[in-house]
Order: structure tokens, then sequence, then C-alpha cells
């Protein structure tokens, strides 16, 4: 007997017979009577005819996922790449022209983000502003973060943004060279113990935020010194575990065949994670020159 879920799918379920699916009595194929030969040979034609365009059918190039509108891989990198680009416009405007307002980017974008993560279906237009209101939030917290290791100085402060920018996309690329070479592979283990991790982290970057704000700790908190170093340093490598699952959900949906608006999704997913990987690399390099 096979899979009754598969067997009673109009898409995966066996061939019906007209006869006996629908009530009635299954008839036996009758033979050719004495003068049908002459219609018989009258339908060769059109035998031929449809062996023909069946040939025809066979031969025809195959249907590429763009033409089923289906997700593939060159969506998720134009997505993401034109997600990234508006984020780098937004973030240098706003470096330039209105570094204060990073708490309101910040706000939003958590909002935003929070209403992206859980829709069922991506909305374009949503993801767009979450996108603006990150570039807003890291144009000016990258001056607060650099401006606590070096100061006010312009050059010193581009050379520190700079230095974030190069190590989160030498990051990016490192992840990606380690899951597609199979070197690390995403499993079920794998999964839960990255879970665990973050799940860790955030407790003790909630815990940092609270001591930080209600003035019991000054500067980076707990972050401070050696200690912050190899925080964030675990935090890194935290986030490249995460641009890892990525790659893995992106992958499954590509061979699963999940429709073409789905890349909305997977460019959002990888821009979370990037902006939450340069945060940390950017803290690190402010602490490693501030010498606090």
């Amino acid at each position: 007997m096979s899979n009754p879920v598969f067997s009673n799918s109009d898409v995966f379920g066996e061939p019906r017979r007209t006869g006996a699916r629908r009530g009635g009595t299954a008839t036996a194929p009758q033979q050719p009577q004495y003068g049908q030969a002459a219609y018989g040979a009258g339908t060769a034609g059109a035998q031929a005819a449809d062996a023909a365009s069946l040939e025809n059918m066979y031969s025809a190039p195959s249907a590429t996922t763009a033409d089923t509108k289906r997700l593939t891989y060159d969506d998720v990198i134009m997505k993401t790449g034109g997600l990234l680009a508006l984020l780098v416009v937004v973030a240098a405007a706003t470096w330039q022209l209105a570094p204060g307002l990073w708490p309101v980017g910040m706000i939003a974008g958590l909002v935003l983000g929070l209403v992206n993560a859980f829709k069922k279906q991506p909305s374009p237009a949503l993801i767009i502003a979450y996108t603006v209101a990150e570039g807003v939030f890291l144009g000016g917290i990258s001056i607060a973060f650099a401006s606590i290791a070096v100061g006010d100085s312009n050059t010193a402060l581009s050379t520190i943004v700079l230095q974030a920018v190069v190590a989160t996309m030498a990051t990016f690329g490192a992840a990606l060279f380690l899951f597609k070479s199979g070197k690390v592979r995403v499993t079920p283990k794998f999964t839960r113990w990255l879970i665990v991790a973050m799940v860790g982290y955030l407790a003790f970057s909630l815990v940092n935020v609270v001591l930080t704000w209600t003035g019991v700790l000054e500067g980076w908190g707990l972050r401070s010194g050696p200690i912050g170093i190899i925080v964030g340093l675990v935090a890194v490598g935290l986030a490249a575990m995460s641009l890892i699952m990525d790659f893995d959900s992106i992958k499954r949906g590509v061979e699963q065949g999940v429709p073409a608006k789905f890349a909305w999704s997977a460019a959002f997913g990888l821009i979370v994670t990037l902006v939450w990987l340069y945060l940390e690399i950017l803290r690190i390099i402010a602490i490693f020159n501030s010498g606090d």
C-alpha cells in the first residue's frame, strides 16, 4: 500500500480511472468491429501529429526556476545587494547630516525588524523601511562608538569604521566559503549549540545594558578591557555561525522551489545578521583603540 498522503494528493496521487472513481463500473475496452477500420486509418494522421507535438515538447529546454517564478540564488543576491547599497547610502547621509538621530533609527529598526520577522508573507516596503531605519542607526552609532575610542578626529573615526566594514565583509566571505566547501555543516547539534550560546550572550548583553544605563558601571560596562574583546570575539563567532545557518536556509528554499517573493525574506535575514556582525566588530575595534 502506498503512502495515503501521496496517493490522495492531486499532485502526487496515482492516476484515477474515470468509471470506478465516480461510482460507476469500469468498462472493459471494446474491440474494434467490422466497418471501423476505415475510421481507424483516418485517425492515423492525427496520431502522427500528436506524436510530433510530444517530440517537440520533450526536445524543448526545461523551464528554469525563473520561468516558474521560483526562488533563485540570483534573486537573493540582487535583493541583498540592493538593500546593502541602500543601507550604506542612508548610513553615510546620517553620518554627515544628522548623527544624533541614531536612537530613532534604533527604535524604528527594532520595531520593523520584529514585524518583518513574524510576517508570514514578505513585505518589500516594510523590509526597505527597516533597511532605512538601520542605516540611520548605524550612521549615528558608528560615530558614537568610534568617538569613545579616538575622540572627534574625523580621520580616525573614518579609519575605525572602514576597518569594521572590511572585517565584516571578510567574515561574511569566510563564512560563505566554509559553508560552500562543506567544512562546516548545519546539523541539529550545531543548531542546538548555537541557540543556547546566543541565549546566553543575549542575557549577558541585557545585563550589561542595564548596568551601564543605570550608572552602575561606566564606559563599556562589563565589556571593558580584555574581557570586552574576548566577549566581542565570541559574539563575532556567533554571528558568523548565524550567517552559515542563513546560507543553509536559503539553500533549502531554492532546492524546495519556494516562491520567488521569498527572496525578500532571505535578503532581510542576511541584512539583520550583517548589521549584528558589523556592530560587534566595530565595538571590538573601538575597545581595542580606547584602551579601556
